[in-house]
């Protein structure tokens, strides 16, 4: 008998099956499709023997001191800034757009209150920002825009800015220093020795029991439960009754060279040439030493692996129709960025996590004391929580 069954081997999964099973003394069943723990996160040697992120780098940054110091019980930490070039105009300059930027693309040499001047004559006025084009323009103007944003974005999202909410955007600085880090969060580092070995050891625990390559549908017939912590797509999880949620997803071609280096920077976008985004050397990420280097390009498309929810009005709309379902739903709780379709760094998920586990062991205190909880785990009962489509097998 399990206490929790969590659908999902990710951050979000991983982190409340640690809490539930060290915390709470909870029996926990994590499964997952994969072959593999770690979900998106997930990496390993190649035959080179080089670390690698299967599915795209994954830089940990956070501003959140319960954040960094829950997962520093799990890894110890490699320190790391990163760095992104953007190739424009047949140069490299610093992404996100700052002083350096503006100077070496244009041949000037402002300095930074010139360049908040510059930036101010470039900008369009636009009375109410909607969408990510709004957010660009009103800020550096429409050839910065079409320079770095405007080709990028199609590629990524296989929509124009002008379709995009502003949230996409919104989420790139400019500056007007030489800053050239990515992100500004206060705690920014790698795991020393890299995601999977960290999600070994939130695994380990004799409480906790993970099944892979396993399909919770397959399970749920023989193996009873008292509570599910679903993390896959909600869309699915409710058999798109009301239709399939958009995702953008992204093919991965990972090649090793027989060079120490080879990019100038960790990461170089390609916002106008090439039909991928970027490419990563993964040894920048991780500082290990090797005479080999491991590169990654990532090209968008449309159908495969779900990676990010597309961020417009009538797909939050369609969405709030599954959160309803899915509030309504007892003893199935909802977490990660699929199961709630938002676009989530990796830290906001284990936010999420440590969060609804808090709910959970407060509502878990208080059922505790009325009954005892409902046994799931029958072909009957989960219909009951999750109606079918007659018409589906």
């Amino acid at each position: 008998m399990f206490d929790y069954l969590i659908v999902g081997a990710g951050f979000a999964g991983s982190v409340l099956a640690e809490r539930l099973a060290t915390r709470s003394n909870k029996k926990v069943l994590v499964v997952d499709k994969r072959n593999h723990i770690a979900g998106n996160a997930y990496d390993h040697y190649n035959e080179d023997g080089i670390l690698v992120h299967k599915y795209g780098p994954h830089i940990f940054h956070t501003n959140s001191r319960e954040v960094f110091e829950y997962l520093s019980d799990f890894t110890d930490w490699r320190p790391y800034e990163h760095r992104v070039l953007a190739s424009v105009d047949g140069q490299l300059v610093p992404m996100p757009i700052n002083l350096d930027t503006i100077n070496k693309l244009y041949g000037l040499s402002l300095n930074s209150f010139e360049v908040e001047q510059f930036f101010e004559s470039q900008a369009e006025d636009v009375p109410v920002i909607r969408t990510s084009e709004d957010v660009v323009v009103s800020k550096v103007g429409r050839q910065l825009y079409e320079k770095f944003f405007k080709n990028y974005t199609r590629k990524q999202w296989g929509l124009d800015p002008s379709e995009l909410d502003k949230s996409v955007t919104s989420r790139v600085p400019t500056r007007t220093n030489r800053d050239d880090r990515y992100f500004t969060d206060t705690y920014q580092a790698m795991p020393l020795h890299g995601y999977t070995r960290m999600f070994e050891r939130l695994l380990d625990h004799p409480n906790i029991k993970v099944m892979l390559n396993t399909d919770y549908h397959d399970i749920i017939d023989f193996i009873p439960f008292r509570e599910m912590i679903f993390t896959g797509p909600v869309d699915e999880f409710f058999d798109f009754r009301y239709g399939k949620l958009p995702y953008r997803s992204l093919e991965f071609k990972h090649e090793t060279l027989n060079t120490e280096t080879h990019l100038a920077a960790p990461v170089v976008n390609f916002p106008n040439d090439n039909l991928y985004t970027r490419i990563t050397e993964f040894k920048a990420l991780t500082g290990q030493q090797h005479p080999k280097t491991a590169i990654v390009y990532e090209y968008p498309k449309a159908e495969g692996d779900p990676y990010y929810p597309v961020p417009r009005l009538e797909n939050a709309e369609l969405y709030n129709q599954y959160k309803k379902l899915a509030d309504e739903t007892p003893n199935v709780h909802f977490v990660g960025r699929l199961a709630t379709y938002k676009y989530y760094n990796m830290d906001q998920v284990v936010a999420q996590a440590l969060t609804l586990y808090k709910k959970l062991t407060t509502t878990s205190e208080e059922v505790q004391k009325a009954k005892k909880p409902a046994i799931l785990g029958s072909t009957a009962i989960m219909e009951k929580l999750v109606p079918r489509d007659p018409a589906k097998p």
